[in-house]
């Protein structure tokens, strides 16, 4: 009898959190969509790295970074923030508005596009790579199949059906995932990451068209072209002062290490972004739209905040610790032994990541309440540490230093957010800083293990090594979850 009395409630909790019509179901059924894609997105690149690095030298992963490295810089400065626009403007739905956004959006791509492929040589010439110039023009075709895509489609987020926006930007990226493996077959070549790049955006400008149809007219509405760029005008810029925070350390380290180096550093990196894109994603498509809907009552709005930033720091902290511990069993398990110089690197951009992901809670919320220009400051911030902090950290420490100077800018950055959020809504720092406390006490058990296993040798097991503090890192969880738990319901 019991038992049949938890599993009722645990169906009715169910139901009332993923089938209701309220805003909190809604975005936990958004929840689910947009997790499942992107673990099936996520999981499916992290089998492809796995893959390539046995297929690839370490230099075409170092001249793709260089690549992508160069490209963000003419998107960070033509980002206007169209999508962000159209899900926050309570006409964004409208034709006249989706058609707006259309034609702002493929003039982005089409200009985007036309410098990259004037400045391609001048960037090749910078780096000393013969077909850098080339590797620039095909693999940022992509730009053009992001800004053609269906008009349409960003009613999926607007309107909160996220299992079709999945499918179209989940699905998209793992049918460019697929091909990239296929062509790394052939081809044993940087081109077959190039041309897997640019197949990404395509598959999903397709994927667009088939599942949410809808052609672009040649009308324009001034008012809603203006009303859209009002809100894009107080975005501008940020992307490209993002970019100075996550991209400097590639052109740096391009310009002072060989592409091998960088092609190492950027893989032991990218083992901790492919987690932090999905969670940062999740966010963006999840709490930005449920904040949108309360952005005028500002008690709600800091509980939605505390409580997810509660379950990041919990979650996320350990993890920190565990990826110290055993950065380079991972390394030699995954990407094979030669990978393991990239051990520093990938400890550092854990902590980096982790509170890069609680800053994107924050600015989640500036957008959702109609203020994203306040996330400036803290942008701008963290902008002028990395480049006051980048060459010499890089000069000084190697390859790591690219990112201890991130770490140094993260954290001023995430201060200055908190900060801003308490001016903003008035947030409770007191209960805010309450939500590190059971992930401190539980990582500290965690570390006090790890160090004790490197004592008696077990780092030198790779595979031991990592069971032994992951298995630990699960305990802590099943130990503090359920405690935290009974904390917030008393709370």
């Amino acid at each position: 009898m019991g038992f049949a009395r938890i599993y009722e409630r645990g169906k009715e909790a169910v139901d009332h959190l993923l089938l209701g019509g309220t805003l909190r179901a809604k975005a936990m059924r958004g929840g689910a969509w947009l997790g499942g894609g992107s673990v099936a997105e996520q999981g499916s690149r992290f089998a492809r790295n796995m893959i390539l690095t046995r297929l690839l030298a370490p230099s075409a992963f170092g001249a793709m970074a260089i690549v992508m490295s160069s490209s963000s810089i003419v998107g960070a400065l033509t980002e206007v923030g169209l999508r962000a626009a159209i899900i926050h403007n309570p006409r964004g739905g409208e034709k006249a508005y989706l058609n707006a956004g259309w034609w702002m959006g493929l003039g982005r791509s089409i200009t985007m596009y036309a410098i990259i492929f004037a400045l391609a040589p001048l960037v090749a010439h910078f780096y000393g790579i013969a077909n850098l110039s080339a590797l620039l023009r095909i693999t940022l075709l992509g730009t053009l199949f992001d800004g053609a895509m269906s008009p349409r489609s960003i009613l999926t987020q607007k309107e909160m059906k996220f299992g079709l926006w999945m499918a179209i930007s989940n699905g998209g990226a793992i049918c460019g995932v697929v091909l990239t493996v296929i062509l790394s077959l052939v081809l044993h070549n940087v081109w077959a990451l190039a041309i897997g790049f640019c197949s990404e955006n395509a598959f999903r400008c397709l994927l667009s068209y088939i599942l949410y149809p809808g052609l672009p007219s040649l009308g324009w509405d001034s008012h809603a072209f203006r009303d859209l760029y009002k809100f894009s005008r107080a975005v501008f810029g940020l992307s490209f002062l993002n970019l100075i925070f996550s991209r400097t350390d590639i052109f740096v380290l391009g310009k002072l290490y060989s592409t091998t180096s960088l092609g190492l550093y950027s893989m032991g990196v990218a083992l901790v972004l492919t987690p932090s894109s999905f969670i940062s994603t999740l966010l963006g498509q999840t709490l930005f739209p449920a904040i949108s809907h309360v952005q005028h009552d500002k008690e709600r709005v800091n509980r939605i905040l505390c409580e997810v930033t509660s379950w990041l720091i919990l979650l996320g902290l350990p993890c920190v610790v565990v990826i110290y511990l055993c950065g380079h069993s991972l390394l030699t398990v995954i990407y094979g032994a030669r990978y393991v110089a990239a051990a520093a690197p990938l400890a550092v951009a854990a902590a980096v990541v982790f509170l890069n992901i609680l800053n994107v809670a924050i600015t989640c919320v500036f957008s959702g309440v109609g203020r994203p220009g306040l996330h400036r400051l803290a942008v701008a911030a963290s902008a002028v540490a990395m480049l006051i902090a980048i060459y010499p950290a890089c000069k000084l420490l190697g390859v790591v230093g690219g990112q201890v100077a991130a770490l140094l800018a993260i954290i001023v950055s995430y201060l200055i957010q908190v900060i801003r959020m308490r001016g903003l809504t008035g947030l409770d720092l007191l209960r805010y800083g309450k939500a590190f406390v059971p992930a401190v006490l539980a990582s500290g058990g965690i570390l006090g293990v790890g160090l004790g296993a490197r004592f008696l040798g077990w780092e030198a097991r790779p595979l031991a090594n990592i069971a032994l503090s992951v298995g630990t890192c699960i305990i802590a969880y099943a130990l503090c979850v359920p405690a935290f738990l009974r904390i917030k319901q008393t709370a």
